[in-house]
């Protein structure tokens, strides 16, 4: 713990920093902040403080070792704190930075490989704050590789419900510019915690790339799942007929009406079926939401064929939530959850472009799941399971 008459001095020196140099006192305002927090960290790593005598210490300090970290505001001279004997790194400077780590890499890579353009370059000083060699990228992306790799296939354990989706990044592939489809799946757990689960990458989304990556879920120890949760993506429920052949589908409602609305004969018709589907997907319960569909096919079998065809054929796939818990419902009826993680892996890749190959967008979108992953494990709970467990309870 840091003593009061530290934190006094810290802040003293915040507020020193900022008066006396403004929005430019906030570089080395940052330095001593992380400079403090590894101190800290050390401290709790070794079980004792400097000079003191406890018997919860488990080795001592040795000095500190002089880093530059470069980031937007400039480059940062710290001193990372060093243990004697033992294996030893504040993670007060690697969490939170794997993404922009992968971002720089990933535009180095543009850079290096003659994909960019000035713009690019101009992108690559702003982001990187300096030069980038290729010596440089090909010793980041080895530790960035390795540290990805045994997240995307760390052991997975129980999950109630796996919602799964995929968006879509341009790499150069073969003299060409394509489309490369990532899958994404996060699960909610016994706890009710989120987690993200995978990311795979490939240039189609064809059955072959979601049952390989439903089949990764599988081996990596994944068990008691009750419900998935996604759009009706291409060759997705292929696959998951095949990998999970008795698991219960949801088909997410919010995409279900849009596709509804594209059935209407007349433009001016599309707000009444959007209404429409939302007054069934609001019924209470399971009867009630079947007896409108009945209504509702009847209604328009004449003044809109189509989408009374079409409702009667795919509405089921919207209900199954019905099987689950009502305080569920509203989280799991759609894959908003996941659609939101994608709007943020867009967001932060939006600034690359263009990828050199499929290596390098899978690094990227890899540090920002693992940010968001550690944001939700150790965050609030998500959903309470007890309602859904209950039933399991009482069978014991």
């Amino acid at each position: 713990m840091i003593s009061d008459s530290i934190k006094d001095s810290i802040i003293e020196e915040i507020f020193k920093g900022l008066i006396g140099q403004g929005t430019e006192g906030i570089r080395p305002v940052l330095e001593l902040l992380l400079n403090t927090a590894m101190k800290v960290e050390r401290e709790h790593f070794l079980g004792a403080g400097a000079h003191e005598r406890s018997e919860e210490r488990k080795g001592y300090a040795n000095g500190y070792k002089p880093k530059q970290v470069h980031t937007r505001m400039g480059a940062l001279e710290l001193s990372v704190p060093q243990v004697r004997g033992l294996s030893f790194y504040p993670k007060s400077i690697e969490k939170g930075c794997r993404s922009e780590r992968a971002l720089k890499t990933a535009i180095a890579e543009m850079y290096l490989g003659g994909v960019s353009t000035r713009d690019v370059t101009n992108i690559t000083q702003e982001l990187c704050g300096l030069e980038v060699s290729s010596t440089q990228v090909s010793r980041v992306t080895a530790e960035l590789d390795e540290e990805f790799e045994k997240f995307r296939n760390r052991p997975i354990g129980e999950i109630c419900y796996l919602l799964v989706d995929a968006i879509y990044l341009k790499v150069r592939h073969n003299g060409s510019v394509m489309d490369m489809a990532v899958l994404l799946a996060y699960g909610i757990n016994p706890e009710g915690k989120r987690e993200i689960l995978g990311a795979s990458t490939s240039l189609s989304e064809a059955e072959v790339h979601w049952r390989e990556f439903f089949t990764h879920l599988q081996s990596r120890g994944m068990r008691g799942l009750r419900l998935i949760i996604s759009d009706d993506h291409a060759g997705m429920k292929s696959a998951r007929k095949a990998v999970f052949p008795s698991i219960p589908w949801q088909r997410c409602q919010f995409h279900l009406a849009q596709n509804a609305q594209s059935y209407a004969p007349k433009k001016s018709m599309r707000e009444e079926i959007a209404q429409v589907m939302r007054e069934i997907f609001n019924c209470p319960n399971i009867e009630m939401a079947r007896d409108m569909v009945k209504r509702t096919v009847e209604k328009y079998q004449k003044k809109a064929p189509e989408f009374a065809k079409w409702l009667e054929g795919n509405i089921e796939e919207g209900l199954t939530v019905y099987q689950f818990p009502e305080e569920h419902r509203k989280k799991i009826r759609t894959s908003n959850g996941i659609e939101r993680l994608n709007r943020e892996i867009k967001r932060r890749t939006r600034v690359a472009v263009l990828f050199p190959n499929k290596a390098s967008a899978l690094r990227l979108v890899t540090g920002v799941i693992i940010e968001i992953h550690e944001e939700w494990v150790t965050g609030k709970q998500y959903l309470d399971m007890s309602p859904l467990l209950k039933p399991d309870l009482k069978n014991d």
